[in-house]
Order: structure tokens, then C-alpha cells, then sequence
């Protein structure tokens, strides 16, 4: 079994660590923070600006780990009045047991999104279903989408998950026009998006945090 311990991060958000890599789930300088900032304002909320907020946003997170960019997703979709279809993939779930003290929520509704059945759409609220993938992300196979959180461990820690072959697999996911947010700035991950079609964004990161992220739009 994978050890796992809970550690706070710098703006009172918790966050797992893992001892066996020697890496956090989340950035040590703010759970939340990093997650609202380069996956919801940089990837969800971009994406429905891009299309005046209409219609479906369909979501794939390739890391579901503790539901943290899940919840905040759910939440925002609500606020927003935006109905969002959102693919998570996990192949190493945590229990609740490992997430309960990370204490990110007591709405009945994230107990919910992690009890919910694998495999199969669940709708979580009026603006918001579930699809939970117990797999590689190598092998989805899903209708294309318009956001892809990627929120891998770091290339240095989990080399296996950023690959060229991998990141043509997320283009090739991804609708036109859609977006792929990463924590990871490295100049390898961006020249290697860059060399599979994406066009490359260096934003700043969050306040108090990383320096810069990525953003890769898929423009045709």
C-alpha cells in the first residue's frame, strides 16, 4: 500500500504527501490556490468565455487524486449556471479515509463524488456530472473534450506521464479550440506540447506560488 501523509500547505489548504517519491499531491504553497488558479480560472473559466458560456463544458482531469479540482469545478458550475460533463481518471483511488482530514469540504456532495459508482455517468447536482475512470490514462477512450486538467506528479517524479506519445494522446482528446492547464512550466514539457500542435501559453502562477504554468490550446 502507498503511504500517504496529510501536510499543511501555506494558505491553511492540507494536501498529501508521498514519501515513496518525495512529492505532494498539491503545491506546498497552497492547496486551493494553486488548484482555483491554473485549473478553474486558467482552464474551466477561460474555455467558457471562449464560448459566451453556452453549452455543455465537457472536463477531463487526468489525476483525480483527492477530488480537490473536482469540487472546486462542481462548485464553480454551480455559481456559473454552467452545465459540465467531467471525466476524471484514477488509477490509484484514495479512500475516504485518506481524504475526510484533508477537510476541502463537509457538503454532502464531495462524500458524494467520491462514493460515487466508477465507470458510469452520475449526476452530482443540476450543472454537474461525474464520470470516475479507474484506469491508465493511456487507455481512455472518451468523447472529445473542451478542458484537460493535467495534474500528473511532476516529470521527474513520474516520467512515464509526460511523454510525447502521451501528450499527442491529449490533443487528439481534446476538441478544437480546447485547452490542456498544467502546473508543470518545464521547457521540455513545453517544447513537446509545442511539437505536438499545441499552441503554448507561459502564465503567471499563482500569487505566493510557482512562477509560471501552461496553457496549450488546441487551434485546429
Amino acid at each position: 500500500m502507498i503511504e500517504r501523509r496529510l501536510m499543511q500547505t501555506e494558505d491553511g489548504s492540507a494536501t498529501l504527501y508521498v514519501p515513496a517519491l518525495d512529492e505532494h499531491y498539491h503545491s506546498v504553497k497552497g492547496a486551493r490556490a494553486e488548484a482555483e488558479h491554473i485549473y478553474i480560472e486558467m482552464g474551466m473559466m477561460h474555455a467558457l468565455g471562449e464560448r459566451g458560456g453556452e453549452g455543455q463544458l465537457r472536463v477531463l482531469e487526468v489525476g483525480l487524486g483527492t477530488g480537490l479540482n473536482a469540487l472546486l469545478t462542481l462548485e464553480r458550475s454551480e455559481r456559473e449556471g454552467a452545465c459540465v460533463h467531467y471525466d476524471a481518471v484514477e488509477l490509484y483511488p484514495l479512500t475516504w479515509g485518506e481524504i475526510e482530514p484533508l477537510g476541502y469540504s463537509d457538503a454532502e456532495v464531495f462524500r458524494a463524488l467520491h462514493d460515487s459508482a466508477w465507470e458510469e455517468d452520475v449526476k452530482l447536482t443540476s450543472h454537474f456530472t461525474l464520470r470516475k475512470l479507474q484506469t491508465d490514462v493511456r487507455n481512455v477512450n472518451i468523447a472529445p473534450v473542451d478542458v484537460i486538467y493535467y495534474d500528473a506528479f511532476a516529470p521527474e517524479k513520474q516520467p512515464e506521464m509526460w511523454t510525447l506519445e502521451l501528450m499527442e494522446r491529449m490533443y487528439s482528446l481534446l476538441n478544437t479550440h480546447g485547452v490542456l492547464t498544467t502546473y508543470c512550466a518545464k521547457g521540455v514539457v513545453r517544447r513537446m506540447l509545442q511539437q505536438v500542435g499545441f499552441k503554448v501559453e507561459r502564465l503567471p502562477g499563482p500569487v505566493g506560488g510557482k512562477r509560471e504554468i501552461l496553457r496549450a490550446t488546441k487551434e485546429r
